[in-house]
C-alpha cells in the first residue's frame, strides 16, 4: 500500500539547500522539471509520539550510525555543527547548518530500529 515517504523542506534559498543535499551529502536526484530536484533518501523509519497537549507536529532528522565520525566527515566538507551534541538517552542529537535552509537534525539512535538489518555497516 505505502511505497515510500516524500518529505519536503521549505528553504529561504532553495538553490543553496539543493546544492548542499546534492554536493555535500551526495544524494542522488532527478529533475522533476525546471530545476526542482527530488532527492533519493536512504531507508526511513517513522515514530509516532504523543503531542502531550501541544499541537500535532512533525520533525525531520537525518540518521547515522556514528555521530562523531559523521560530524567529522561533514566538518571536513565545511559543514557547520550548530551547538553541541546532546545525549538524550535514546540517542545522540546534533544539528547541522544547511545553507539556505537552517539547522537540520542529525541523529544517532540507540533504540531498536527496523532498519538495522537493512543498512550495510
Amino acid at each position: 500500500m505505502i511505497t515510500g515517504v516524500h518529505s519536503v523542506v521549505f528553504a529561504r534559498d532553495a538553490e543553496k539547500a539543493r546544492g548542499f543535499f546534492r554536493d555535500v551529502l551526495g544524494l542522488q536526484s532527478v529533475d522533476a522539471g525546471g530545476g526542482w530536484l527530488i532527492f533519493a533518501l536512504p531507508p526511513a523509519e517513522l515514530a509516532c509520539h504523543p503531542a502531550d497537549g501541544g499541537p500535532p507536529r512533525h520533525e525531520l532528522f537525518l540518521m547515522c550510525d556514528d555521530i562523531a565520525k559523521t560530524l567529522a566527515e561533514l566538518r571536513a566538507r565545511d559543514v557547520e555543527c550548530v551547538g553541541a551534541v546532546d545525549d538524550l538517552g535514546w540517542g545522540l542529537l546534533a544539528r547541522i547548518e544547511v545553507p539556505g535552509f537552517g539547522p537540520l537534525g542529525l541523529y544517532e539512535p540507540r533504540h531498536a530500529s527496523p532498519l538495522r538489518g537493512l543498512r550495510a555497516t
